[in-house]
């Protein structure tokens, strides 16, 4: 299989030498539970030639059914390393990297990215990534769901620290917003990584109305 075949689609949407560009970045996606397995899903098969995986847990049948890389099989094993080896066998152009471990441990390993994107579920972890990546000086996508409602914002120089840092965990969660905003998180770092204008540091705030009308919400962030 040669790449032309393989990504036909993207290369008729933006031209060979865009998809090219694309097999030099690397990214670090933090988290595999429900937005990293979207996030995955969405990225590894686009033609990003490296993607790092970052996640100590285990697979647990209450998972399964919103984190869509997951199968009943897959029980008890690491989620990191499991979606690295499906990405593998789903795309031959991409070398997927498994860090079964904290994102404290991973941020002291010196890595070098274009891209993180952040696919946690709690607020000190989140706002860890924001320092590493404005130390680093790299860009990061956030983004969160619960219940029907999701929110993404690509911070660049905005300050996550306005956030009520606290150990909020998200209450009952329904799959299909988790993949909304998963896919919404993932066209914006696509868009980027190919040069395609993305809007920075404005979050949009997504989730239905009384009337079940879905609104969306934009938000300036402030600079750090």
């Amino acid at each position: 299989m040669i790449q032309e075949e393989y990504f036909n689609r993207q290369i008729q949407l933006w031209g060979e030498a865009t998809q090219k560009s694309l097999q030099k970045k690397k990214i670090a996606i933090i988290g595999s539970g429900g937005l990293g397995s979207t996030l995955a899903m969405a990225l590894g098969t686009s033609g990003i030639g490296e993607i790092h995986l970052v996640d100590f847990d285990t697979v647990s049948n209450h998972n399964i059914h919103r984190q869509i890389a997951f199968t009943l099989e897959d029980e008890g094993l690491n989620k990191a390393k499991t979606i690295a080896k499906l990405l593998e066998r789903k795309n031959p152009f991409v070398k997927a990297v498994a860090f079964d471990m904290p994102f404290d441990d991973f941020k002291e390993m010196g890595n070098s990215y274009d891209l993180i994107l952040d696919a946690t579920d709690n607020l000190p972890v989140r706002s860890e990534i924001d320092r590493y990546a404005k130390a680093t000086g790299r860009p990061w996508i956030y983004a969160s769901v619960e219940e029907f409602n999701g929110q993404v914002c690509f911070f660049e120089e905005a300050n996550f620290q306005v956030f009520n840092i606290s150990d909020h965990k998200p209450g009952g969660i329904a799959a299909p917003i988790v993949m909304h905003i998963g896919s919404l998180q993932a066209n914006f770092a696509l868009r980027y990584l190919a040069g395609l204008p993305v809007v920075k540091d404005k979050l949009y705030y997504l989730y239905f109305n009384n009337e079940g009308e879905l609104v969306t919400q934009k938000f300036g962030m402030p600079k750090a």
